[in-house]
């Protein structure tokens, strides 16, 4: 295992230089100019001089390969750089973020894989039955759903018409604070939201899966030794359907990422969304490059977690090989 892990980590060294590097490449190719970004409305009666004195502050008149060996030289020594957008340092901004997408990211993806493994053992159970046919047709249908849609569709139902829930933002309205209480409140939303989206592909892997394990001569041979059905199918059919499931966690990063960029622009959650999308039309080199290496990151240690569940549910893979 140890090894294994080693291995990756050298691995994505190279690539997280390339995806950086694609990044400034990409960002300079970009129609967007940083320094009308970051002067605004006072950048229309600047002079010339005082705009090339910005650009050369920001370090944007240097060619783009000379400024991405800069910002992985500063980035080895810790400093990942000044933020022009939010005039502040990409660590702090990230700080502050980062940690209320992992907990909207993390609510979600415990939701999607309990209640998606939940329903694909009873519909595996009884396959054909109301519960299997019922719940199959909405999963295909949430596959094709949008998880902005479901977003708005959420709002309009449980805000606006059933004001159960919040529509928005991390606390109430007339609230000068933060407690967990609201946070809990306006966590539900976005996170059911984007858990929802991510279902349909675990309850559809955990029945096919769990389906396919009670068809095997081994659990049929547990009932045939009278084991209690409950037995069976959680002690037997479950742990071998299971596996399948278990690649899925790393190829869901991405959409989880995706879909939690776009829940949290739905619903006002303050995490890395709004960042994201203000260094990307700002041109924010040093915030662009720091989100795509956390993006990049998650992905990679998402396949390495899927990997190591996979080897530790089946001994017969080997970690080392």
């Amino acid at each position: 295992m140890a090894r294994m892990a080693g291995r990756r980590v050298l691995l994505a060294v190279p690539v997280l230089l390339l995806v950086t590097f694609g990044v400034f490449a990409v960002a300079a190719a970009s129609p967007f100019d940083p320094v009308t970004a970051y002067t605004g409305t006072a950048g229309l009666t600047a002079s010339q001089e005082n705009l090339d004195q910005i650009r050369a502050n920001l370090g944007v008149d240097q060619p783009f390969t000379a400024r991405w060996a800069d910002w992985v030289a500063d980035a080895l020594r810790g400093d990942l750089g000044d933020s022009a957008v939010l005039r502040m340092p990409v660590a702090d901004a990230v700080a502050e973020r980062l940690g209320w997408s992992v907990l909207l990211a993390a609510a979600a993806f415990a939701l999607a894989v309990l209640l998606g493994t939940a329903l694909g053992v009873l519909a595996a159970r009884r396959p054909g039955g109301p519960l299997d046919r019922c719940a199959t047709a909405t999963a295909y249908t949430l596959e094709a759903a949008p998880a902005f849609w479901l977003g708005l569709l959420a709002i309009w139902l449980f805000s606006l018409q059933w004001g159960l829930l919040p529509a928005g933002g991390l606390t109430d309205t007339a609230s000068d604070t933060v407690t967990a209480g609201q946070v809990a409140r306006h966590l539900v939303l976005p996170a059911a939201v984007l858990g929802i989206s991510q279902l349909p592909w675990f309850f559809l892997y955990v029945r096919q899966g769990v389906g396919d394990a009670l068809a095997e001569d081994p659990v049929r041979g547990a009932r045939a030794r009278g084991l209690a059905e409950r037995t069976v199918l959680l002690g037997h059919a479950l742990r071998s359907g299971m596996l399948p499931m278990l690649t899925l966690i790393g190829s869901r990063v991405p959409e989880l990422i995706t879909g939690a960029l776009l829940v949290e622009t739905v619903f006002s959650w303050p995490g890395i969304a709004a960042a994201t999308v203000q260094a990307a039309t700002a041109v924010d080199f040093p915030l662009l490059a720091a989100l795509t290496v956390l993006a990049t990151a998650a992905v990679l240690l998402g396949n390495l977690l899927s990997d190591l569940l996979y080897g530790l549910a089946d001994p017969r893979v080997g970690f080392d090989g």
